[in-house]
């Protein structure tokens, strides 16, 4: 419930940013951070600030050149952006904290079930790899997200539209059997029904359906979950369009942003 005291516990205002990393925030990014070299030039600026100027962008849909001073210069940030986007380090980071809170939950690291669903979003004029959804009626990219039964990002992979969701959702499931391979259930809607699907992987697929009474809009069991995780990423104005030129961009700021989400969760009921 949100009362005075949670609203306390979630309060930012002593940050110079609101996306600023707080000190416990932080304690539980710095140990996945690459270290420093031992030869070449010393680090001028620290992966915190670099990390908070990546925030900054995600958080406020803003370019690279619209970085305040206060923040290293956007080349230095950018160049570092490259470095984790080539390197997967938002995703690596993601499934470090998504073990580290399910146990502090009292769960096992590695989920067992799974729900997932696509969300179509418009791209820009930066171009890259789109289609055109036929149902949505929306040229742009579709995010393919897989999460734990509470919501968490397992694998998000995002494609063009065009691609129906029976035949992008192969690829993320077999994505997901080196890091999460005890998954044995998945949960889709209609969209996954057929072959494609359940033969794609040995992970079981549960189609939850409408109730035949049902008029209008009415929330389904298990799929809210992922549906909720898509509204929790859509805070990021940079995700509310798709404004990256590669998918390997996109991928890097959906996974930045499932950080982001289970950073401050986990260094609140630290």
């Amino acid at each position: 419930m949100w009362t005075p005291a949670t609203r306390r516990q979630h309060s930012r205002e002593n940050l110079r940013y609101e996306t600023d990393t707080t000190d416990a925030e932080w304690s539980l990014i710095a140990p996945l951070m690459p270290r420093a070299s031992r030869t070449g030039r010393p680090r001028r600026w620290s992966l915190r600030e670099i990390m908070n100027a990546i925030f900054y962008v995600m958080r406020g849909g803003i370019g690279w050149r619209l970085l305040p001073s206060d923040f290293p210069p956007r080349s230095t940030v950018f160049r570092w952006f490259c470095l984790f986007r080539d390197t997967c380090l938002f995703e690596k980071m993601n499934h470090k904290l998504l073990m580290l809170d399910r146990e502090r939950c009292g769960r096992e690291a590695s989920p067992t079930a799974s729900i997932i669903d696509s969300q179509t979003v418009k791209t820009c004029e930066s171009g890259g790899p789109r289609g055109y959804d036929a149902g949505k009626k929306i040229k742009g990219r579709k995010r393919h997200a897989l999460v734990d039964t509470d919501g968490r990002a397992l694998v998000l992979y995002p494609h063009p539209a065009s691609i129906q969701d029976r035949d992008g959702a192969g690829p993320i499931l077999n994505a997901s059997r080196r890091p999460f391979p005890f998954i044995r259930m998945v949960f889709a809607d209609s969209g996954y029904r057929g072959p494609r699907v359940a033969e794609a992987t040995s992970i079981a697929v549960e189609i939850v359906k409408r109730q035949p009474d049902q008029i209008g809009f009415a929330v389904q069991p298990r799929r809210w979950v992922v549906e909720r995780f898509f509204a929790w990423i859509s805070r990021n104005r940079r995700l509310w369009k798709d404004a990256e030129a590669t998918i390997e961009s996109a991928t890097a700021f959906l996974y930045a942003a499932a950080v982001m989400i289970l950073v401050r969760r986990i260094a609140r009921n630290q």
